[in-house]
């Protein structure tokens, strides 16, 4: 019975990395097109990265990427970060989630 016990709570712990990568995307990307939406167009990019890597600690910002951010009228920003096994910043899943965000530009006089 002990090992049923362990395996469901590895699969239990593992279901809890997936959901919290999931999370920590979608703040990502929101916190990343905040920040891109106060800048010019040209320094959008490096800002929105910038922004939205700066709050995951050091082994989640390993497997992050931030593949757009831009646009006009409408800033979106999309972030990927890799699935760690059990232990963020060791081995990773072949598998990324998502997270996506978009807002209104600010008008700039």
């Amino acid at each position: 019975m002990t090992p049923v016990i362990i395996l469901t709570l590895v699969l239990m712990w593992q279901a809890v990395l997936v959901g919290y990568a999931f999370t920590l995307a979608g703040n990502a990307a929101d916190e990343g097109v905040r920040a891109g939406t106060a800048v010019s167009p040209g320094d959008r990019f490096a800002v929105c990265r910038r922004a939205a890597l700066e709050d995951l600690s050091g082994a989640w910002q390993q497997g992050a990427e931030v593949r757009q951010c831009g646009g006009t009228g409408m800033v979106t920003a999309d972030v990927y970060l890799r699935v760690p096994v059990l232990f963020p910043g060791t081995i990773d899943f072949p598998v990324t989630v998502h997270g996506h965000a978009g807002t209104v530009e600010e008008v700039k006089k």
